[in-house]
């Protein structure tokens, strides 16, 4: 009996778990919904991941942080929420963190393309 209970009380803190855990995830969708243009471009450090990561693809917070001359915090912080709005993805590797620059998104398609006609037109 007491094992029965045991194993009823630990299904029931897994259920709650998982419930909190889509119920954070629900929060944070709604986040994403409120962030604007002017979030996003407000920070000279996440226009220089931005453009960092829409040349380069995919690369690891230090690398990051050194290619845009950032701090490993404040390079966080930006990729934090980069990732909430939607244009980075974050991979995870054992400890190690990578992110992308998610092309397929149409806003960040169309900021890849605005950093390109920026860096042709500075050419000439």
């Amino acid at each position: 009996m007491y094992r029965d209970t045991t194993h009823r009380l630990n299904e029931n803190k897994a259920e709650t778990a998982e419930d909190e855990l889509r119920q954070d995830y629900a929060e944070k969708e709604i986040e994403i919904i409120d962030y604007g243009i002017e979030d996003v471009l407000s920070s000279r450090g996440r226009i220089l991941i931005l453009k960092t990561l829409a040349e380069m693809e995919e690369l690891n917070i230090s690398a990051i942080a050194r290619v845009a001359n950032l701090n490993h915090s404040t390079t966080t912080q930006h990729l934090s929420f980069l990732t909430k709005v939607g244009l980075v993805q974050e991979k995870k590797f054992g400890r190690i963190k990578i992110f992308r620059y998610k092309i397929e998104n149409v806003k960040a398609r169309s900021l890849k393309r605005l950093f390109e006609i920026w860096k042709n037109e500075n050419k000439y």
